[in-house]
């Protein structure tokens, strides 16, 4: 009976173990290699192709995972009555705007992850998001 009920015991602290794990684990940011604020590419290519694909159509190598499609980025200017939404992807970029692909507010968490890898720098994360959103913006489909 003593052995039973250390066994039931012992699972359930496991049990409380990996769900605060878990959660522990949702509140840290996405980390990522270091790259250069001032190449929009380089940016893109490291945090944004594996969902959105090389060619930023939206079908990058994590795409087929995604509970939502991840968007043709070439194509926001066009769905935007021919003007590039800066604002809009620069905000999306920095998790200050929802997307329902992302599954929250934050998209894999560009915004936190660019402030700790340019060490809560604002002016170097600023440089990062708007690099990153002018990359986006040049590809721009005619």
């Amino acid at each position: 009976m003593r052995l039973r009920f250390y066994s039931f015991f012992v699972a359930i602290v496991a049990v409380i173990a990996l769900v605060a794990a878990g959660l522990a684990q949702k509140t840290q940011h996405t980390s990522a290699p270091p790259t250069s604020a001032a190449s929009g590419e380089e940016m893109y290519v490291s945090y944004c192709a594996s969902c959105h694909g090389a060619d930023l159509k939206g079908n990058g190598p994590a795409a087929p995972a995604m509970k939502v499609a991840p968007t043709d980025l070439t194509t926001l200017a066009r769905r935007h009555g021919g003007q590039f939404p800066a604002l809009h992807v620069s905000h999306v970029i920095a998790g200050e705007e929802g997307y329902p692909a992302h599954g929250s507010s934050q998209m894999p968490v560009w915004g936190p992850t660019f402030r700790a890898v340019s060490q809560h720098d604002k002016s170097v994360v600023m440089l990062r998001i708007d690099n990153l959103t002018k990359y986006i913006e040049q590809h721009q489909v005619k």
